[in-house]
């Protein structure tokens, strides 16, 4: 959970806390305003951002698979999701604007399948008559 920036500067004890905290809490609410007034210049940096994290990433799997210990199965799987986030970055920052439709769709499908897991999760839980604590310590 991401912590209230701004309440945490004010229950600092001393300033240089407080000077951090409540000037990344003021970061976070211009961050907020210029995605609420240009809302399609957020989404194209959102999406070369995107893109560029999956092309460094793709690139450091490769680099990893060839490190020292690796086994030849995990030194296949590393370069292939290698390969595959380097075709990630390439697909998203040669057409953005459909990156940004098509990261719109994965998470709004994301979100209705997890929403509706959560929602059968709870359903057992409540006719298994189980706490949400014991499920979790379940889990673990």
């Amino acid at each position: 959970m991401r912590p209230l920036r701004g309440g945490r500067a004010f229950s600092s004890g001393s300033a240089g806390p407080v000077f951090g905290h409540l000037l990344l809490a003021l970061v976070d609410v211009a961050a907020g305003v210029i995605a609420l007034a240009w809302p399609g210049a957020t989404a194209l940096v959102l999406v070369l951002i995107i893109a560029i994290w999956a092309f460094l990433g793709g690139f450091l799997e490769i680099f990893a698979a060839f490190g020292a210990g690796q086994p030849a199965g995990m030194r296949a799987l590393l370069v292939l999701s290698g390969l595959v986030s380097i075709a990630l970055g390439v697909v998203l920052s040669s057409r953005p604007d459909i990156g940004a439709v098509s990261l719109a769709l994965v998470y709004g499908l994301f979100s209705l399948v997890y929403g509706v897991s959560q929602i059968v999760i709870g359903v057992q839980a409540r006719q298994s008559g189980d706490s949400l604590d014991s499920l979790v310590g379940q889990a673990a």
